[in-house]
């Protein structure tokens, strides 16, 4: 099985498991149909240039940000901001997947689940 294959599958299981923790602290239906596509609003960061475009849409779309409001929800007994997060992963664990991934400077099609792109290095010295 190939390595996306395997990251694809981590994706379904983040989702599963985002969405399926979401449903069983009764986060309400609304919210997650209104915030589950919030993160992609980070693509707006692309009019800056790709590399700023590319760095934005990582920051938002890695699990670091929300994993650590999810646990600051915990910790501090915030309901809402556990469930923000619980979207938020869902929401990544979906891009992943079907197969949209981090992004490389290159272009915002260039992603980590896709065919790498050929360091410009390399093409100049062939």
């Amino acid at each position: 099985m190939q390595p996306r294959t395997f990251l694809r599958l981590d994706g379904a299981a983040v989702f599963a498991l985002a969405v399926g923790g979401y449903l069983w602290l009764d986060g309400p239906i609304w919210m997650l149909l209104v915030l589950a596509l919030a993160p992609d609003l980070s693509m707006v960061v692309y009019l800056a240039g790709p590399r700023v475009g590319s760095l934005g849409y990582n920051v938002v779309h890695s699990y670091t940000v929300p994993l650590a409001i999810g646990a600051a929800g915990v910790w501090l007994d915030a309901r809402l901001a556990l469930l923000i997060a619980l979207i938020w992963i869902g929401h990544i664990g979906a891009d992943r997947l079907v197969g949209y991934g981090l992004k490389y400077e290159s272009g915002f099609t260039e992603t980590h689940l896709s065919t790498q792109p050929v360091p410009t290095e390399v093409l100049d010295e062939t």
